[in-house]
Parts: structure tokens; C-alpha cells; sequence
């Protein structure tokens, strides 16, 4: 009885870091994956909407994305002007970005560490309905980005605006005004939106392998439990 409970609880607790390793590795791409941002510069033709050069632009997001990924860097838009009220707002998205790197890293751990303690025997992962985990916390997940997704898909800007204000809560610094904050004028919303539809789409693919690898595996008593 003790046995059981004991793999209940860390099957559990396996599931949820399997649930935000998915989600926070999907919010990580764009932000990681600085050439994503890159190829938008060039598609959106930003250099020729904003009159900036394009090596001005990304030595400006750059600035922008070392202050907001890398520990200790100064806050930084290249040589557009910002407001302290601009430069606040990335100081509440850097805890965001904090939050979301330090889920990535410790919920990789947590998942890598049980997969192996798993194959060597130390605990047994259970199956619901015959079913690895990998399924029903894909399920979870899908269902999660499901409507985030719906949300964006409907109406983009509301989504973003209802975004804003669920994570900074009674704040309006995160409206910019490009002649005070000349960042927001190569973020572009059409940037963002790209970067919901990775997202989403990453979310969506990573859960669909686990599903079918689930599904597939179903009867395979002997094969690496996920």
C-alpha cells in the first residue's frame, strides 16, 4: 500500500514537470532562438517601417534580450531612446523571464532524473487506463493552449491586451509610445503574434508525439516508460 502511494505521489509530481518542461521549453524558443527575430526584421521590413538600420535594430534587441536572459547585464536599447517608464516594464518582463528559465531548467532535471530512476527500477511510474504519463500530461497541456490558442486566433490584440494585464496587474507602463520608447517600434504585433504561433505550435507537436508514442506504446510493458 505504502509502495503505491509513494509511486502515485511521484508519478504525479512527474506529470506536472512534464507539463511545464512543455510549456516553458515552447516560450523559450523564441526568446532563445534570437534568429527567429532576426527573420522577422527582414519579412517585416522593419528597417524600411522604422528608418532604422537593420544592424541598429538588432543591436537594440539585443541589448534588450541580454537584459532580460542574461544574469547581471544592464538595461540597454542600442540607440533608440527609452523612459524609465519603458525601462520598468522590462524590469517586471525580466522576472517573468526568470521565472520561466529557472521552470525550464528544473523541470528538466526533475523529469530526466525520474525517467532514469524509472529504468533502473528505483520506482515505477504508474500507467492510468494502460496509458503513459507522457499522454495525460500532453492532454493536460494541449487543453491548456487550447484556448490560449482559441484566444489569439479569434482576436490577437484583445488576447494581448488581456495578457498585459493579467501578468502586470494595475500597471499601464507596458503602452508604449514610440516617440518616448523607440523599442516598441521594431516589437511590432505581428512579431508577437509569430511568436504565439510557434509557441502554440510547438506546445502541439511536442504533445502529439508524446500522445501517439503513447498510444503505440500501450501494451509494451518492457519499453522506457514515459
Amino acid at each position: 500500500m505504502f509502495e503505491r502511494t509513494k509511486n502515485n505521489i511521484i508519478s504525479l509530481i512527474f506529470a506536472i514537470a512534464l507539463v511545464i518542461l512543455i510549456i516553458s521549453f515552447s516560450i523559450g524558443l523564441p526568446i532563445y532562438n534570437r534568429s527567429f527575430y532576426y527573420l522577422h526584421v527582414l519579412v517585416l521590413d522593419l528597417p524600411e517601417e522604422t528608418g532604422y538600420e537593420y544592424a541598429e535594430i538588432v543591436e537594440a534587441y539585443d541589448e534588450v534580450l541580454d537584459y532580460l536572459t542574461v544574469t547581471g547585464e544592464e538595461f540597454g536599447t542600442g540607440i533608440l531612446e527609452y523612459s524609465e517608464e519603458g525601462k520598468a516594464h522590462f524590469e517586471d518582463c525580466k522576472k517573468l523571464f526568470d521565472l520561466n528559465r529557472n521552470a525550464l531548467v528544473i523541470s528538466f532535471i526533475v523529469v530526466v532524473l525520474l525517467i532514469v530512476l524509472n529504468k533502473i527500477g528505483i520506482i515505477s511510474l504508474v500507467r492510468p487506463c494502460g496509458l503513459r504519463i507522457g499522454f495525460w500530461a500532453s492532454i493536460v497541456t494541449v487543453s491548456l493552449f487550447g484556448f490560449v490558442g482559441a484566444a489569439c486566433a479569434i482576436d490577437f490584440g484583445s488576447a494581448f491586451t488581456a495578457f498585459h494585464k493579467l501578468f502586470f496587474p494595475g500597471k499601464t507602463n507596458w503602452l508604449f509610445d514610440p516617440h518616448t520608447d523607440e523599442i516598441i517600434r521594431i516589437l511590432p504585433q505581428e512579431f508577437f503574434l509569430s511568436c504565439a504561433v510557434l509557441i502554440c505550435a510547438t506546445v502541439l507537436i511536442i504533445s502529439a508525439v508524446l500522445i501517439v508514442r503513447a498510444i503505440l506504446k500501450r501494451n509494451d510493458e518492457y519499453a522506457w516508460r514515459i
